[in-house]
């Protein structure tokens, strides 16, 4: 690997992926790129143990940054991040915004450096941060396009917002699927959760009010046709631990605390009648994508991001009384097609080979010569803010 650049894979918890979306995609990205690359991937410590905290990683060295990859402290991690990669490595790819004020500096001090940042689904959009998060995050996405070599958008939505507003071109890389695989319900998952037995939706998500997850426990305790599975960090928030008090004894809901043993959760999901899918801010949405390619019907709520990422070939809902209406009346509606087309898209679209190859591409300078097309029209909201 004489010759070989030196990529950083900077803005994640780290390797081996065990948290959210950008830590798979940094996770798939050393496997799939190790062979073109030297990787470095930088961890944080606060989410692995000493024990845990190898120096390599399939190929990728590993290194530790003593803060925590969330919240407020993420911005600084992400700084001390950026300045230790920038004397080793060729190439960083950034994932998120949060510490991108620094990347003037580093271009004005390391010309050379190719800067990659991908933006995320407009952080700073989402309702849980208060106005002065939001502001910084916001400016912080600025600052981030403005400087960066290349910038990354994950669903052309977010591709059409940054040529929109900010007049630079965006390269749409999404995410992949395939990780996950079907799985059969076993005994020991069925004895731990014996309402499995009976069909059921089911959804995995963050309790967060961006995921809609009120409206959807509103419209599940409005029929009796199909029970809700939703597994999710409800005791992780005020918001999440009111909600549980709130419905937990709902007979047609069964709320459950997070799952980390991937092969329990994706017998959950395989089994599942139909996937409900809430999320209204963001891009591409992890979740979705794995939904999508474990063969199940999707009804989402009806965003743009989601109607891009299922080529408006699900089911949608825009409230908690469609939502219920859809459930009550599901025998009417061609789940079996819809499953098809979700597996299809997904194995076209969202398979990690394509992506990595994507980001391969990128880092080296082949680009699509293709120009998007944009063929629809961002929400009235989001134009409101964008101007504001």
């Amino acid at each position: 690997m004489q010759n070989t650049k030196k990529l950083a894979i900077i803005g994640t918890v780290g390797v081996p992926a065990r948290y959210g979306g950008f830590e798979t995609l940094a996770h798939q990205l050393v496997e799939n790129l190790d062979d073109r690359f030297e990787l470095t991937v930088y961890n944080s410590t606060h989410h692995y143990s000493a024990k845990e905290r190898v120096k390599t990683w399939k190929g990728a060295k590993i290194k530790y940054i003593p803060l925590s990859a969330n919240g407020v402290a993420s911005i600084f991690y992400d700084i001390w991040s950026m300045i230790h990669a920038v004397i080793y490595c060729d190439i960083l790819l950034i994932l998120g915004v949060s510490g991108c004020l620094v990347l003037p500096l580093i271009k004005l001090f390391f010309p050379s450096k190719k800067l990659i940042v991908n933006i995320d689904g407009l952080e700073w959009r989402r309702p849980k941060w208060n106005r002065y998060a939001k502001n910084f995050l916001r400016l912080s996405e600025r600052v981030a396009v403005w400087a960066a070599d290349e910038v990354v958008a994950d669903n052309a939505a977010i591709q059409k917002y940054v040529v929109e507003l900010y007049g630079v071109s965006a390269n749409l890389i999404e995410y992949g699927g395939d990780h996950h695989e079907a799985q059969n319900l076993s005994v020991p998952v069925v004895s731990q959760f014996p309402f499995l037995l009976q069909e059921y939706a089911f959804k995995v998500s963050r309790i967060e009010p961006e995921n809609n997850i009120q409206m959807i426990l509103d419209a599940f305790i409005k029929q009796h046709a199909l029970p809700l599975v939703l597994v999710g960090n409800w005791q992780n928030s005020d918001y999440g631990k009111s909600l549980y008090a709130e419905y937990c004894m709902h007979p047609q809901l069964h709320l459950l605390d997070p799952i980390y043993d991937q092969k329990v959760l994706n017998e959950l999901r395989s089994n599942a009648k139909v996937y409900i899918h809430g999320h209204s801010a963001g891009g591409t949405n992890p979740s979705l994508v794995e939904a999508m390619h474990l063969g199940l019907p999707i009804i989402s709520f009806d965003v743009i991001y989601n109607r891009i990422t299922t080529e408006h070939q699900a089911y949608y809902f825009e409230n908690a009384t469609q939502l219920a209406k859809m459930v009550r009346y599901l025998k009417v509606l061609e789940l079996d097609a819809v499953a098809i087309k979700m597996k299809d898209l997904a194995n076209r679209r969202y398979r990690w080979s394509i992506i990595g190859n994507k980001y391969g591409d990128l880092i080296l300078g082949k680009k699509s010569e293709v120009e998007p097309v944009f063929d629809f029209e961002l929400p009235l909201a989001l134009r409101q803010v964008m101007y504001s």
